[in-house]
């Protein structure tokens, strides 16, 4: 009976293990999954911006999968570099891309749009060119394909440019500032050099508004009563490659018109028993701010304000005029501008002959 008992036992040992065995499997829970409906889209947008640091790459997340379906996580993004020494560069060999760096990811969105990616990278070598890619994964098998690139020649830079100024002209505002002409290492300038202008209009982001050889800038795209901040980054010319120096302090000015009304015509002033009544024709201008009455004596050299009169009137009572005094009148215009620019007077007009 032991002998019996023991036998039991040990098969049952072997149908628990073969059991186990079974359970194991080949490690799936469910279904696997084709790859092509979890491979993201290849990534289209990736850019770069240099300054006198180095570069910062961005792009956009892949929002749909090669089926186009919509994917919410990225789990990572793999970054790809190569550097080939000037000298050596071939434009026809292959690129020698060096093992990735990997990026944890995240949503796909952020405040309901697209998320951005970006990535800064300092330490960069001169006398270099430089090529960068990015691919993207939403699991371990499940990797894009490569980005399209993007390349630049990297050397040392020059430094920023100095004492930027900002002067306010008639609705538009001058830029000058100092010539650069050592390095950032402290050595000269050896290469052609050129000087990006950037602007933000009312605090947004920086945009680049033009490129010039000299010190000076003049900017016609503007809106009267609005605040400008700007910055110029010095560039070197590296044969058809552009490297970007440093970046001047950022000045602020606001927009002004400087242009005065034209003076009102047809003023003709008439004698009341509330005072003396001056009427003028109303004025064409599109930033009318109203007009300014004036009036002198025959005797009087000069004329003195008497009174303001809004945009929407052409009409101003004179009720401290004393009786039998001969006076003369002019009106001028003037616009919303602060302060003000006025017009010239208007001809004169009298209440006798």
């Amino acid at each position: 009976m032991r002998i019996l008992h023991r036998a039991v036992v040990a098969g049952a040992s072997l149908l628990l293990g073969a059991s186990l065995l079974v359970v194991g499997g080949c490690g799936y829970k469910n279904h696997p999954v084709p790859p092509e409906t979890v491979v993201p889209q290849a990534i289209k947008d990736l850019g770069f911006e240099t300054d006198e640091k180095g570069v910062t790459l961005a792009w956009t997340y892949p929002m749909e999968t090669v089926r186009g379906k919509d994917i919410e996580t990225i789990s990572s993004f793999e970054l790809y570099r190569a550097e080939i020494p000037l000298k050596d560069y071939c434009s026809t060999c292959p690129i020698p891309f060096v093992d990735p760096v990997e990026q944890p990811a995240g949503l796909t969105t952020e405040d309901g749009k697209a998320r951005k990616a970006v990535f800064t990278m300092s330490g960069l070598k001169p006398g270099y060119k430089y090529f960068f890619k990015v691919r993207s994964r939403t699991s371990w098998f499940a990797e894009s394909a490569d980005s399209n690139i993007i390349t630049f020649i990297w050397q040392v830079p020059a430094r920023a440019p100095e004492n930027l100024t900002a002067k306010v002209g008639n609705r538009e505002i001058v830029l000058k500032w100092q010539p650069v002409t050592m390095l950032r290492d402290g050595g000269p300038v050896g290469n052609p050099l050129q000087y990006q202008v950037l602007r933000s209009t009312g605090g947004r982001d920086f945009e680049k508004i033009g490129v010039v050889e000299g010190t000076s800038f003049v900017d016609r795209q503007v809106a009267i009563k609005q605040q400008y901040t700007y910055q110029v980054q010095s560039q070197l010319l590296v044969g058809k490659e552009v490297v970007a120096g440093g970046m001047s302090r950022p000045v602020s000015t606001l927009a002004a018109d400087l242009t005065p009304p034209a003076a009102p015509t047809g003023v003709s002033a008439i004698e009341t028993d509330m005072g003396i009544k001056v009427l003028w024709e109303k004025s064409a201008e599109e930033d009318l701010g109203g007009y300014r009455v004036y009036r002198r004596t025959a005797a009087a050299k000069g004329m003195s304000l008497v009174g303001e009169v809004e945009p929407a009137f052409t009409l101003f009572v004179d009720t401290k005029a004393e009786p039998g005094v001969r006076y003369y009148y002019a009106v001028t215009a003037i616009d919303q501008g602060t302060p003000a620019n006025e017009s010239a007077k208007s001809a004169e007009a009298t209440t006798r002959d």
